[in-house]
């Protein structure tokens, strides 16, 4: 998200805003939202997605417009959704979760793409914020029910598979089809999870600093989706071929021209979002036509990894994380420490580098660089 301010309008207000969010955006291991859903309502979330949020008042049309697929996977159906899954996700919408999921208040530090910058609405010194959610244990559980169908019918796919973590399902079979539904859902329910985070954090920006929301301006940059699979039709070999894409780790990075790109970002390319660790701030990036013939639409989603989340437990043992953030300049608040030991900026690989591998490959091109300012996590 974007805003009209600029980082002198809140340096001496960061701390306040920091824990503001903190305290009004439920977060960590099973948080719970102040959103009661009853099962009719979390079914109509299940099928509409970002638009069931705004219909009820959590954002306005125009975020829909930013939204990829306006926020909705057709084909959702919430009754192959396990009643474990609904029960999970009921109380959940609007939460922020745990693990590598955040809130961060950035500030746009360098421009490298003028026009394109122009076009998504950045500037330097411009605060804008990254929120990285999904759908929460409802979407967990979709994935566990149905690998547990698959592994327990591996031998039915007539593949032989080197192991069982690759069990799989055919998408013409009824376990596949079935699947795909629920995953839709699952997608759905993370669209509508996002638009309420989004909704949170506007109006906390709103009576932390006193502002109305045209003078505030926040507005949705993009909502972009990962780990996901979708049904697009992408050139292959020289023909467009209807395709299922698995993006796992990945994002979509459609190219200047695109139909299914918002008007204004037509001509530019589609917004791709890289955050880096918490310490260190994200990218924006434009994408390109050799990410769309290449690589299906899609480039990185984000840093990766270069530790498991026990061994930088243990490396961050007797340190002082919110320490050591406040030292680079960025302040952190966390419900536990646990996630911040295993979120430890050195766990992750060096965003700079990423970025530069897939700017040059040209998966993706660099418009903005954003340094981190305050972070709040599970």
């Amino acid at each position: 998200m974007t805003t009209c301010l600029q980082l002198e309008d809140i340096r001496d207000r960061l701390g306040d805003l920091v824990t503001t969010l903190f305290q009004h955006i439920p977060s960590g291991v099973g948080s719970r939202g102040n959103l009661k859903l009853s099962a009719k309502e979390e079914k109509q979330v299940l099928g509409e997605g970002s638009a069931w949020a705004v219909r009820h008042g959590y954002g306005t049309q125009a975020d829909l417009e930013t939204t990829e697929d306006r926020g909705v996977m057709a084909g959702a159906d919430p009754d192959k959704v396990s009643d474990r899954a609904l029960e999970r996700g009921r109380d959940q919408l609007g939460t922020l979760g745990s693990g590598n999921h955040f809130l961060e208040i950035e500030v746009v530090s360098e421009i490298y793409d003028g026009t394109a910058a122009e076009a998504f609405g950045l500037e330097a010194g411009q605060i804008c914020v990254l929120i990285h959610s999904g759908s929460r244990g409802l979407g967990y559980q979709v994935c566990d029910d149905y690998l547990a169908q698959m592994v327990k019918h591996v031998h039915e796919i007539g593949i032989p598979l080197p192991d069982r973590q690759l069990a799989c399902a055919r998408l013409t079979s009824d376990r596949g089809r079935d699947y795909l539904t629920a995953m839709a859902c699952a997608a759905n329910y993370a669209w509508a999870n996002r638009q309420l985070l989004m909704h949170l954090t506007r109006e906390t920006f709103e009576k932390t600093l006193g502002m109305n929301p045209r003078d505030l301006g926040m507005r949705l940059l993009y909502d972009v989706c990962h780990n996901i699979a979708k049904i697009e039709t992408l050139p292959l070999e020289g023909k467009n071929v209807r395709l299922c894409v698995h993006r796992k780790g990945a994002t979509r990075a459609f190219p200047p021209g695109h139909p299914a790109l918002p008007a204004a970002y037509r001509k530019v390319g589609q917004p791709v979002l890289i955050p880096g660790d918490m310490g260190t701030g994200s990218y924006i990036l434009a994408g390109t036509e050799r990410a769309y013939t290449e690589t299906f639409g899609s480039t990185c989603h984000g840093a990766g990894r270069v530790m498991s989340r026990t061994r930088a437990t243990k490396a961050s043992r007797g340190r002082s994380i919110p320490r050591e953030m406040a030292a680079r300049g960025v302040i952190v608040m966390a419900s536990g420490r646990r996630t911040l030991q295993e979120e430890i900026p050195e766990a992750y690989k060096d965003l700079d580098d990423v970025v530069e591998v897939v700017h040059r490959a040209g998966l993706s091109t660099k418009v903005a660089r954003l340094r981190a300012l305050g972070c709040i996590k599970g």
